[in-house]
């Protein structure tokens, strides 16, 4: 496979250069506070969604509104669509936005690039084909009717907990975008949309003449539309008393984890809906929680000279957590007081007896994980929980035990039934909910993955030594993670692009139970790494094996985050010696920029499979450190 000597390190950088100067790099990108953070980018869905919004309020920045456009047009496809990720296909929902966001910039239909994008929508049966947020956002600008959205009254909050639909049996993040969204739908909210621009040209039919916008899926889905259908005509049973019931309830439950400046659930959807919502129930523009609503949605705007866009979220925990890993592999000495600030702003970031909506299915565990973002305690993260607590544990620094033991108590107490991880919530796996109209998406729900799971195992396996009361939940944990490998010997990765990652995630974490080296779990990992690495050395794998999975482990080129996982995974897996890792680490090198880092030219990572893509601008930076420091490390163990 390999036709050079990959024993002679690289001729651009020596291994030692190499990691120096990816260290100092990122070094230097440590705030002054003591953590890491990186754009976190998503497709063009939510920086059309940003323009939209300032046309809903009649609030429109032109200056920024200019910049947005530049940059979507900067990632329209050549066939003129949108994809939810680079050299993916094109979406329609997302090209209905991003057409609808930039003739609402000012562009007109009969521009090359609006003609093409038109087309593309109309060849896939035009916008009334769009998926449900889409259809919303349309019915709310007055696009197409009310009817064309799925019926979601307000009145859902009066429902009992035993009912099959009830908001806390979905996910976190679908129950933060999801109960401002049930004012908004019930209230039939309306755009002032100052320009008056429409978008009829994207329709084959005239919205108003549409007779079905909800396709069928099977039985159990033509049940949920007749509930849907049985529920708009039994809309006259509510009475006033318990709709103004509902209606507080919601604001209640939205406004109680509206979360300062870090805003709804940390995420962007959530947070726009909030803000729209306590506007529509007639709060003043100056009232405090619609004002720090709008400064959570604004701190998520990168704004640079010619372009601009919006992120879904930030990710401080996540970035800082996984920096720290590659630097203690780097260089535990010179790197122990950037490490120490780290720790020390971490620490005050862990949660403890914060309310918090896991407390649901668990509501006698005390806290101790933290979330992704800055400030998000109602929904701390699990994988992120496990990584900043396994970087404590291996980080050779002292005062780490009470947040490491804090912490692991809270991840077993957040297992789930099958011995495996979701990661904010606790056996949500009413999996028939993904077959309501509103769930055209799937992704209503948080259910255990092996990669979170992984990373859980690999923290208890770290402590248990000598705290025994975390081994049968690390025992539950590991026959999880052995059922859910794949026939081919991969794992599926949730929350990273995706077999590669998936099957990193486990090694790594097995590398710290007694499982053998020559288990099948390994030795069918090994083999299916090595046979999808590329002839460069490297690795890489798009995100369309989240819909293909025929292709997964392939890519038309090779990426230094995924490489840089292939070689730490298979390093894990006792394979530092072969020719697959040497010449990973030979692609790494000969790929490293002059400024220490790797380009980060691809989306890293899925949001919701198959819906919704990340691109973690921090996996170039500190990835390839991570594998390059630890094939050094094994360099000199011999």
């Amino acid at each position: 496979m390999f036709t050079e000597d990959y024993n002679n390190m690289s001729k651009i950088h020596s291994l030692d250069s190499a990691i120096k100067n990816a260290q100092d790099k990122l070094l230097s990108l440590q705030h002054k506070d003591g953590y890491w953070l990186f754009e976190l980018e998503a497709d063009c869905t939510i920086p059309a969604e940003y323009i939209m919004m300032m046309h809903y309020l009649d609030d429109i920045d032109q200056e920024l509104q200019a910049k947005i456009a530049v940059y979507l047009r900067a990632h329209q496809s050549e066939d003129g669509s949108y994809p939810l990720f680079e050299g993916g296909k094109g979406d329609i929902s997302c090209s209905v936005k991003a057409y609808y966001a930039l003739k609402l910039a000012g562009d007109q239909p009969d521009q090359p690039h609006m003609a093409s994008l038109r087309e593309f929508i109309l060849n896939q049966g035009g916008a009334a084909k769009a998926n449900v947020f889409t259809r919303i956002a349309l019915a709310i600008f007055e696009q197409l009717p009310w009817r064309g959205v799925p019926f979601i009254p307000v009145e859902i909050m009066l429902l009992p907990k035993w009912f099959p639909f009830h908001i806390d049996k979905v996910s976190y993040w679908s129950r933060t975008v999801m109960i401002p969204l049930f004012i908004l739908c019930t209230l039939e909210a309306k755009a002032k949309n100052p320009l008056n621009i429409d978008i009829l040209e994207l329709f084959i039919v005239h919205p108003d003449k549409e007779q079905h916008y909800f396709p069928e899926r099977g039985l159990l889905n033509k049940f949920f539309l007749f509930l849907d259908a049985l529920g708009r005509k039994s809309r006259i049973l509510v009475t006033d008393r318990m709709h103004k019931i509902a209606v507080t309830r919601a604001k209640n439950w939205f406004t109680e984890r509206l979360n300062g400046e870090d805003g709804l659930g940390g995420i962007f959807p959530a947070m726009v809906n909030a803000y729209q919502a306590m506007l529509l129930l007639g709060m003043p523009a100056d009232h405090e929680h619609v004002v720090t609503a709008r400064k959570a949605i604004d701190k998520l705007l990168v704004i640079k000279e010619d372009q601009a866009y919006c992120q879904p979220c930030l990710s401080p925990v996540w970035d800082t957590g996984l920096a720290l890993l590659a630097l203690q592999e780097a260089d535990l000495d010179n790197t122990k007081d950037s490490r120490e600030l780290a720790y020390n702003w971490l620490k005050n970031k862990q949660l403890s007896d914060e309310p918090g909506d896991w407390r649901i299915q668990r509501p006698n565990l005390k806290g101790g994980g933290w979330a992704f973002q800055f400030e998000n305690p109602h929904y701390p993260d699990v994988d992120d929980t496990a990584v900043v607590a396994y970087g404590m544990a291996t980080s050779e620094l002292p005062d780490m035990d009470e947040s490491i033991h804090r912490a692991t108590r809270w991840i077993v107490g957040m297992q789930a039934g099958n011995g495996g991880y979701g990661a904010f919530d606790v056996d949500n796996t009413y999996y028939y909910l993904n077959e309501i109209p509103f769930a055209d998406h799937g992704a209503l729900l948080d259910p255990p993955t092996s990669d979170v799971s992984a990373r859980c195992i690999m923290l208890m396996a770290k402590v248990a030594q000598d705290h025994d009361e975390y081994l049968p939940a690390y025992n539950r944990c590991l026959n999880y993670i052995c059922s859910e490998q794949e026939e081919d010997g991969s794992w599926f990765g949730r929350w990273g692009t995706n077999y590669i990652y998936g099957t990193w995630s486990v090694l790594i974490a097995l590398e710290q139970t007694n499982t053998p080296k020559n288990d099948a779990m390994y030795t069918k990992a090994v083999a299916w790494l090595k046979s999808v690495q590329h002839d460069d050395g490297g690795w890489g794998e798009d995100n369309q094996s989240y819909h293909d999975p025929s292709v997964r482990g392939q890519f038309h080129t090779s990426t230094a985050f995924q490489t840089a996982w292939a070689t730490l995974a298979l390093m894990a897996a006792g394979e530092y010696a072969s020719k697959e890792v040497q010449a990973g680490i030979e692609y790494l090198l000969n790929t490293q920029q002059q400024d220490g880092l790797w380009a980060d030219d691809c989306h890293t990572a899925p949001g919701f499979p198959r819906v919704f893509y990340l691109k973690y601008h921090g996996y170039d930076k500190f990835f390839p450190l991570w594998a390059l420091a630890r094939y050094r490390n094994e360099k000199r163990k011999k």
